[in-house]
């Protein structure tokens, strides 16, 4: 048994080395999976990004409307929002979405 282990010796040898840098392969913190899960994660931040700089360059287009030169059309419409302010003789309409 010791002979033929022997003779077999860099086969056995290579055989594990293998199966072991396959699963590392494969698997672990650097591995093929790991770096699938890793480019997902980054498409979705990527797209997360995209979303609240949207949202700042929103903000930053209403905090300009209420700067030194206060646009009065702009905070009529916040108020009629807010505060459901309306003239005499006016008609509100408010469409509701089910969504």
């Amino acid at each position: 048994m010791i002979e033929k282990i022997k003779k077999n010796y860099f086969i056995i040898i290579g055989t594990f080395l293998f199966l072991y840098f396959f699963f590392n392969l494969l698997d672990g913190e650097r591995g093929l999976i790991s770096l699938l899960k890793k480019e997902n994660l980054l498409t979705k931040l990527k797209f997360e990004e995209i979303e609240l700089k949207k949202n700042v360059e929103n903000l930053e287009l209403k905090n300009s409307l209420l700067n030194d030169n206060l646009d009065k059309d702009y905070v009529e419409i916040l108020i009629r929002e807010k505060f459901i302010y309306n003239k005499n003789n006016e008609k509100i309409y408010v469409i509701k979405n089910d969504n």
